[in-house]
């Protein structure tokens, strides 16, 4: 607010020595003038402009700007938090960041003002400002009023005589019916009935009396005196407020004319319009309400009919009704009071749906594993499973893969013990009364009748498993379904998105259109989205008129739904394999992600429930080797176990699409276990041939003829046993192998059926093939080894009682080892053309034992050559030339090679016989050289040359004479010393 005082003016000095005096206005000497109170109303101007408000007037000032107007003082400019500094220049709000600070040049026009100019004046205002502080601080001033020294001393004086007034009478609460503050005001006790004192009581209440119509007349005068001051204000508001009153009346007056004329022109031209559309927008609403009411009527049997297919066992259409009930009760229904408890109970209704269909898919699943193998159908009321999984997908209950789990293990187990009872009963020797326990039962069978039982239990499981594939497999065709229908959805919203913006803009101008009384009026206009039945109407009356509602009959009831709620319920129909039609809705909660999961989970449990099978056959096989039933079966029955099994898990393998292990490692176990007994058996039946064998030639019996012709085939196995009745065939004297005639020991015949043994176990139990040519090459080393220690070692001669090792014993032995060597060869083929490639190092075994028995024979022959080179060394140290010729000593050589020659003939081949007797020839080349240069004999022509040659000639017509031996070069003249 504005005063009507004005800042002193600038000092001037009053004379010539420079000092400065204040002037002072006369008028102003001994009074200030009284500062107005600010006006609302506006004022008539008059002569004294300081007796005008100098405030704003919101009617006089509402378009002229003031300080009031103002948004932002200047402290909130200088310090914007927008800034990224503070600025010490707050031209930058307006010039931006990018002001530059620039020196302003000094004006020449200005003089140069400086501290020292003011030091005339601060002199002399120096001690009246002291005074003037010195003042101040004894009676502060009063800031806010500027009178005039009078009214001062008037104020003193009237605000002096209000302070004689008591506190009491200025309190806002002020109020004589309350008994303090008349007591207060009027203290009764100064009064009393007492006769003696009424005179004094009468001067006291007058005393009284006058006392408060002295403060009446204070406070009178007071406020006579405010009234004073303020009373042109107060008249002008009273001018004021009658010219208000005026234009306010005036403006009523206006009003009402021109609501007359609206209010005519309303009648004339718009309500009958207005009406038209009024009763349209009526009837619509009557008949939404129509089929809100019949909608209500549908929904109200929403529990019942959900009763109804529950007994029945619709869970999907009851669950379907559920849902569109539902967003029925959202999007059309909601907010309606008798339905606010229906979606809870269909809530919890939906909840025990899901209970009820879990429970019923267990019941199924049970029903399904459990049923008699004797029913051919693979799947068990396929609609109803479909239906089940249709539900349990839409519920996203997706745990019911582990019920089926959990089922399939129980049948499993129910299998085996139905095929235990089964066999056990049939079997009469084993009595089930005093044998409680089906375990110790099974214990009693032998092992047709509990490989018969295994044989059942693979058939069983192996249709167990084809009814688990097939309903699985329509498991995974209703996930399947409802995969495609899902990615087929989303192309379509894609595509429909793409085409759909024109629409849109439609419904939103649709929209915009005239809202009267609260209601859209456009849903009159809603037949604009249909077909029109007729022409086009000529008139607005008539356009109303003509058209037909969509629930104006009972067929159009699902029509008059909300468009949401029925575009996006489509369905579509799709056949499963098993030709069961099913129904797809588009509201599936699951995702293309949890669906493919679901699928992948199936393949998971068809593979589970083949090793499920698996784990039961090994626990059943377990349970039978308790008491080491398994390791005492002979080949034969191993076998037949073995191919069974194997049978058994490529059949599921096949079925299934996995390799189960369990099976194959409970029988590698017991694999381990046979090959085990299985080696040692052989490992000691060869012992014991070998400390019994004599080393004479056997005869060949025809099967073994047999045996070996089959090897030279190609087949590598046991033959069949031959029938009884066929005709016995002689045995023969050497057993003829890719035809060389090999003379043999019966050792040797069992140790090649005992190859054969090794390898048809291969055969039948390949997973053991590591471990039995392991075993197969032990037991070739234990025939070299023991064979070299019983012939060799003249190991024969302690233990079979020989006299001697002759050399018809050598060289048989040497045949024998050569038969076996020929052998290695093919045996090791048998084992590559079985084993895995990173399992070839382990046929290093094969070459160790042929150099082995390749040394063997060598060691042999030597031994040979060794017996005749003794022979040689001893006859011929006592050789003399001498007549008679031949000689003596020559003719016991002859004898012995004829012998030696009689004895290896018979055994070795030709080729092998020649060898032995050019190296035995050397030795005796070497002897007789030695003993000529010890007699000092010489090819010279001489009388003893001659005898010597006689006796050469009688050696080498000896030797020659010999079967094979005729052309063996002997090449007699290395026996002379070569002349220098």
């Amino acid at each position: 607010m504005a005063s009507s005082h004005s800042s002193p003016p600038v000092p001037r000095p009053s004379n010539s020595d420079g000092i400065f005096k204040k002037e002072v206005d006369s008028s102003a000497k001994h009074y200030k003038h009284v500062r107005s109170l600010p006006d609302v109303c506006p004022k008539e101007p008059t002569g004294d402009s300081h007796r005008l408000c100098d405030g704003p007037s919101v009617v006089a000032d509402q378009h002229r700007w003031t300080v009031y107007n103002s948004k932002v003082n200047l402290p909130a400019a200088l310090n914007d938090p927008r800034l990224a500094k503070r600025e010490s220049d707050f031209f930058t709000k307006t010039w931006g960041l990018d002001f530059v600070e620039t020196e302003v040049m000094p004006s020449f026009y200005l003089p140069h003002i400086t501290k020292e100019h003011f030091a005339p004046y601060l002199e002399v205002t120096t001690q009246r400002e002291k005074i003037h502080e010195k003042c101040k601080n004894i009676c502060p001033a009063k800031d806010d009023l500027d009178t005039i020294p009078i009214l001062s001393n008037n104020n003193d004086k009237s605000r002096t005589d209000l302070e004689q007034v008591p506190k009491i009478f200025m309190k806002p609460d002020f109020a004589l019916d309350d008994p303090l503050t008349f007591n207060a005001v009027l203290p009764w006790s100064h009064f009393s009935g007492a006769g003696g004192k009424g005179s004094r009581d009468v001067a006291s209440s007058r005393l009284l009396q006058e006392k408060l119509s002295h403060y009446l007349d204070v406070v009178e005068v007071n406020i006579a005196h405010q009234i004073s001051l303020r009373s042109e204000a107060f008249f002008h508001a009273m001018t004021s407020q009658h010219e208000l009153q005026d234009y306010l009346k005036n403006t009523s007056q206006a009003v009402k004319v021109l609501r007359d004329k609206i209010a005519q022109i309303n009648k004339v031209m718009c309500e009958g319009s207005l009406n038209i559309l009024r009763q349209a927008l009526t009837r619509n609403n009557s008949i939404k309400l129509y089929n809100k009411m019949k909608l209500m009527a549908t929904v109200h049997q929403t529990q019942p009919t959900v009763q109804l297919l529950l007994s029945t066992s619709e869970f999907v259409g009851a669950l379907d009704l559920i849902a569109t009930t539902q967003e029925v009760l959202q999007q059309e229904l909601q907010g309606i009071h008798s339905f606010r408890h229906l979606g809870s109970q269909l809530c919890e209704l939906e909840k025990l749906i899901d209970k009820m269909m879990i429970a019923d898919f267990s019941t199924y699943a049970r029903s399904d594993l459990n049923r008699p193998f004797e029913d051919e159908n693979e799947v068990l009321e396929e609609e109803r499973l479909v239906s089940l999984v249709f539900g349990l997908l839409k519920q996203r209950k997706l745990d019911f893969l582990e019920i089926y789990s959990e089922e399939m293990i129980s049948a499993a187990k129910h299998i085996i013990k139905q095929c235990v009872v089964s066999t056990i009963s049939q079997i009469e020797e084993i009595d089930t009364e005093i044998v409680v326990k089906l375990a110790d039962q099974m214990r009693l069978m032998n092992f047709h009748q509990w490989f018969e039982l295994l044989t059942c239990i693979f058939a069983n499981f192996l249709f167990f498993l084809k009814r688990v594939k097939a309903t699985l497999s329509v498991i995974r065709s209703v996930v399947l379904l409802v995969l495609d229908r899902n990615q087929k959805t989303k192309f379509q919203e894609g595509t429909v998105a793409e085409g759909s913006p024109g629409k849109s803009f439609n419904t939103i101008t649709e929209v915009g259109y005239l809202t009267h009384e609260g209601m859209f009026i456009s849903d009159a206009f809603k037949e604009g989205e249909q077909p029109s039945v007729g022409p086009e109407p000529k008139n607005q009356r008539t356009s109303y008129q003509s058209s037909e509602p969509c629930g104006s009959d009972s067929t159009s009831e699902q029509e008059c739904t909300t468009e949401s709620s029925s575009s996006r319920e489509q369905t579509s129909s799709s056949v499963t394999p098993g030709g069961v039609e099913i129904t797809i809705n588009e509201d599936m909660k699951l995702t293309d992600l949890e669906l493919g999961r679901v699928a992948n989970n199936i393949q998971e449990l068809l593979y589970n429930a083949s090793d499920v099978c698996h784990d039961r056959c090994v626990k059943f096989l377990m349970s039978r080797a308790k008491d080491g039933f398994l390791e005492k079966l002979n080949s034969s029955e191993f076998v037949a176990l073995s191919r069974s099994v194997e049978i058994f898990v490529k059949d599921t393998e096949e079925l299934c699409g996995r390799r189960s292990m369990s099976l194959r490692g409970a029988l590698q176990s017991q694999a381990n276990r046979f090959v085990n007994r299985f080696h040692e058996e052989r490992k000691t039946k060869l012992s014991l041939l070998l400390d019994n064998e004599r080393w004479k030639q056997a005869e060949v019996p025809a099967e073994f003829q047999d045996l070996v012709n089959s090897i030279a085939d190609g087949r590598i196995s046991l033959p069949e046993k031959r029938a009884t009745g066929t005709e016995e065939r002689k045995p023969t004297d050497y057993l003829i192998v890719d035809g060389q005639k090999y003379a043999v020991v019966g050792t040797v015949l069992l140790l090649i059926r005992i190859f054969l043994e090794y390898c048809q176990c291969v055969d039948d139990i390949p997973s053991i093939i590591t471990d039995m040519l392991t075993r197969l090459s032990e037991l070739i080393k234990q025939f070299n080894s023991r064979s070299c220690q019983l012939v060799l070692g003249a190991g024969a001669l302690q233990v079979v009682g020989l006299k001697t090792i002759t050399t018809k014993n050598l060289a048989l032995a040497s045949r024998c080892l050569q038969l076996i060597v020929h052998y290695i060869p093919i045996i090791r083929a048998h084992f590559e053309a079985r084993l895995q490639p990173k399992q070839y190092s382990i046929l290093r075994h094969f070459d160790h034992i042929t150099k082995d028995y390749n040394d063997h024979i060598a060691e042999i022959s030597a031994k040979l050559v060794a017996i005749m080179d003794s022979l040689f060394e001893k006859v011929l140290s006592k050789y003399e030339v001498k007549a008679p010729m031949p000689s003596t000593c020559f003719r016991n050589v002859c004898k012995q090679m004829t012998k030696m020659h009689e004895a290896i003939y018979d055994l070795l081949p030709e080729e092998q016989t020649q060898m032995l007797f050019l190296r035995i020839n050397a030795s005796f080349k070497l002897h007789l050289k030695r003993q000529l240069a010890r007699l000092n004999v010489v090819n010279d022509g001489g009388p003893q040359h001659g005898l010597v040659m006689a006796d050469v000639a009688f050696y080498t017509g000896n030797i020659q004479a010999l079967k094979t031996l005729k052309n063996l070069d002997l090449n007699m003249a290395e026996i002379w010393e070569q002349k220098r």
